[in-house]
């Protein structure tokens, strides 16, 4: 049997381990801004309404009618904030790029000092230094990634991150909104509301708290706590108005 070289066996190794690494984190994170929003907003518009004394169709109408504009609002938010991300990505690449070129000696310096961080000494980085001085592409993307701590974009991530929040916030935002859909008097509406939006923040409050690490109970009831109240600050304003003479 033939002997393996140390490259071979880190591939065998390689091919053996596969890790089970979270790697969905922006598309979690959007989803999260949309159904948050989306089941927040429209409760506490429903529930404003209902204290006002509105009947079931119109808030029924009002209700879509924010949800479409606050979907389009918030997915042109995510577009934006995504573009923004890729234009500054872009302007330090072209910066970056252009300082390996004039001052190739200072970027360099740099390299070490990064290394120097994770505990290399001068002559351990040195060979590093030198193998991503021969590589100016590697040596680019050394520099973007742990000098600058920027990761290269998804061109696609803007148009991902505008449909995915806009989708979320529809999903969301129309939960609060069925009961209205199937009872016509909003002062029984509201409370099927009430209670149909709480459960819903409670589980999606749960779910969140599993996948971002945090405990899954008590990110539950923060997140049913904020919409409780951003309803009952709502309908408690709705009628102290309606009250005014």
């Amino acid at each position: 049997m033939e002997s393996m070289d140390g490259s071979g066996k880190q591939k065998l190794l390689l091919d053996d381990h596969k890790e089970r690494h979270f790697t969905a984190g922006e598309i979690v994170r959007d989803i999260i801004i949309g159904v948050s929003d989306g089941l927040t907003v429209p409760f506490a518009l429903a529930a404003g309404l209902s204290g006002a004394n509105a009947s079931s169709s119109i808030i029924l109408t009002a209700g879509i009618a924010e949800v479409a504009a606050g979907a389009i609002s918030m997915g042109l938010g995510g577009y934006l904030a995504a573009k923004s991300e890729a234009d500054h990505y872009m302007r330090e690449l072209k910066r970056e790029q252009e300082e390996i070129i004039t001052v190739p000696d200072i970027e360099a310096a740099e390299i070490e000092e990064i290394l120097s961080q994770y505990g290399l000494e001068p002559h351990e980085s040195a060979p590093v230094v030198n193998a991503l001085r021969r590589r100016p592409q590697a040596w680019l993307d050394f520099m973007m990634k742990f000098e600058l701590g920027l990761e290269k974009p998804d061109p696609r991530r803007a148009m991902q991150s505008a449909f995915t929040i806009a989708l979320a916030y529809v999903l969301g935002g129309f939960v609060p909104l069925i009961p209205y859909m199937l009872v016509p008097r909003a002062e029984e509406a509201v409370i099927a509301s009430v209670v149909l939006t709480l459960v819903a923040l409670l589980i999606f409050g749960y779910g969140k708290g599993r996948f971002t690490g945090n405990k899954p109970l008590r990110s539950a009831l923060q997140t049913a706590l904020i919409g409780a109240l951003a309803s009952a600050a709502a309908f408690g304003m709705a009628k102290a108005v309606r009250a005014i003479p």
